[in-house]
């Protein structure tokens, strides 16, 4: 399958795969899926993931995290800087999402990193999603 844009294929089944409270979702692999896995995954909105073959193919299975069984932790995911509209930010820009409750996801020189990291380091970059 064809996907113009696969970072925001990959928060579009994460969400989705939530909000039906599924206990997970394969995620076609990356390498920069995977850093973005294990940013969610540090960051305590996904329980874990695996890299998985199926076929020819590389999968993530992402497990997902739930309150209580019942209530998605990810409760929000939103990519930004898309292919038709790119969106930067400078080391002294880097957005905080929803007053510093929510983690910014950012592609830099130095690697995909949080906001947080992004600011420690001071480095600026793409910004990729919004994750609360």
């Amino acid at each position: 399958m064809n996907v113009t844009d696969p970072i925001a294929d990959m928060l579009t089944r994460i969400r989705n795969a939530s909000r039906a409270r599924h206990a997970e979702v394969l995620v076609p692999a990356s390498k920069l899926k995977l850093q973005m896995a294990r940013i969610l995954v540090d960051e305590g909105f996904v329980a874990s993931f695996v890299e998985t073959k199926k076929g020819p193919e590389n999968y993530l299975q992402v497990t997902l995290k739930y309150v209580d069984g019942k209530v998605p932790v990810v409760s929000g995911l939103k990519r930004i800087s898309k292919p038709g509209l790119r969106v930067y930010a400078g080391k002294t820009e880097i957005p905080r999402v929803l007053g510093g409750l929510g983690v910014v996801i950012l592609s830099t020189s130095k690697g995909i990193m949080t906001g947080a990291q992004a600011h420690k380091a001071q480095l600026g970059g793409e910004i990729l999603a919004y994750v609360w």
